[in-house]
């Protein structure tokens, strides 16, 4: 059995696929990944095939956030047809196909998996991309506002009229292309009638909808056994437990290219050391100081636990990494979910949600001040207990036993 696999998007929509394609080897089967080619090495390290698709996404989502009006009909036909014409080299010899990530990719598979009459898994990692009445969809900003009084049922109907007014037309001359009927409910057809949540029922509980009937899995998770680098277990080594501070994909535009010096000004405050990732933000050192240590692509399975607090944008990925390695955390939301992932850790009491894209020196350090509370940490390191590292053999499971026969 082999299983394509397909996304687009960063780090944070590649490397859960990576770890499902793992867990299907682990098990007897193939699996290809179709994706960007950012993400090249870490799917080699990790033994996974990789059908790179298009340029790399780090440039795609830099045009797209900093430019004020996207033309977000325009950008997503650029995407579909781009993930069609890879896909349809990707699926030969392939029984199945599984698609997360950006709209428009996952259109994309859906209508080749239909095409090739193969079956289809929609997978989301975020419980607030799929309808229910617990929640409100995301708003497209080019289209108009639900009325004020409308409930969630209204707004997710509101929402799949927006999906058909905005990708349909471009759906439906590539499916007319493939010799396919159109379709005019493309957003439950792309999201099927029962998808996948590829998070962890503790840190992301689904609460039942007659909106939508999900198969949690478990949050899919690549082991990492690469060894941190001497020169950072040096300084690891040398005092107390430092903070981390990364933004990963998050080029951090709002921040004026002060985003670094207020982390490590906010974390000195605190008595702290700072362990700062570069990213997409670009951060570095403001000065020469020996209590801050750069570093660039890290194992965070191994970083995290010896953090004595996690500073970070709130993806699904590192929001899961943190809370795994019991360590306080501080999440500053940008975008898309990350809300979502930041009252998430502040309802479990296992960090704080900062108010606001962009930070302070005050409003940062008065954040890290309560997530280095004792109590913080304590209860980061029962809910480490609790969240479970197996989704992704459990989706591999489920995918070899529905599909493998």
């Amino acid at each position: 059995m082999r299983v394509l696999l397909s996304t687009f998007g960063s780090r944070g929509d590649a490397e859960p696929l990576a770890a499902l394609a793992a867990a299907l080897r682990a098990q007897g089967a193939q699996a290809r990944v179709c994706a960007s080619p950012d993400f090249a090495q870490r799917l080699d390290q990790a033994g996974v095939e990789l059908f790179p698709v298009g340029p790399p996404v780090r440039d795609w989502i830099r045009e797209v956030m900093a430019d004020p009006t996207p033309d977000i009909p325009g950008r997503g036909a650029q995407i579909m047809a781009m993930y069609r014409d890879a896909l349809s080299v990707a699926i030969e010899d392939c029984d199945a196909v599984v698609a997360t990530g950006l709209f428009p990719a996952t259109t994309a598979a859906q209508m080749l998996a239909e095409r090739h009459r193969l079956p289809y898994v929609y997978a989301g990692y975020c419980p607030t991309y799929l309808p229910s009445v617990h929640h409100a969809p995301f708003q497209f900003p080019h289209s108009p506002p639900p009325p004020a009084d409308a409930d969630n049922r209204e707004r997710w109907a509101l929402n799949a009229r927006a999906m058909q007014d905005t990708f349909g037309d471009t759906a439906n001359r590539h499916r007319a292309e493939l010799g396919l009927p159109p379709t005019q409910h493309l957003r439950d057809r792309v999201f099927t009638a029962r998808p996948w949540l590829a998070t962890d029922p503790v840190l992301s509980p689904w609460a039942p909808t007659s909106l939508c009937e999900v198969v949690q899995t478990g949050h899919w998770i690549l082991p990492d056994d690469r060894p941190l680098a001497p020169d950072l277990c040096a300084f690891l080594d040398a005092g107390e437990p430092p903070v981390y501070v990364g933004f990963g994909s998050m080029p951090l535009h709002a921040w004026g290219g002060s985003a670094a010096r207020i982390a490590i000004e906010a974390a000195r405050t605190q008595g702290c050391r700072i362990v700062l990732a570069g990213g997409w933000a670009g951060l570095i050192p403001v000065d020469a100081g020996d209590d801050c240590y750069a570093i660039g692509e890290v194992n965070q399975q191994a970083l995290f636990p010896r953090m004595a607090a996690i500073v970070h944008h709130g993806g699904a990925g590192t929001t899961m990494a943190a809370t795994r390695a019991g360590t306080p955390q501080v999440i500053v939301p940008q975008i898309a979910d990350q809300p979502y992932w930041a009252g998430r850790v502040a309802d479990l009491g296992i960090g704080v949600a900062h108010a606001g894209a962009v930070a302070s020196v005050e409003s940062l350090s008065a954040a890290l001040a309560t997530a280095l509370m004792p109590r913080t940490r304590v209860r980061a390191e029962v809910v480490a207990g609790m969240v479970r590292g197996d989704g992704a053999a459990v989706a591999a499971k489920r995918l070899i036993d529905l599909f493998g026969g």
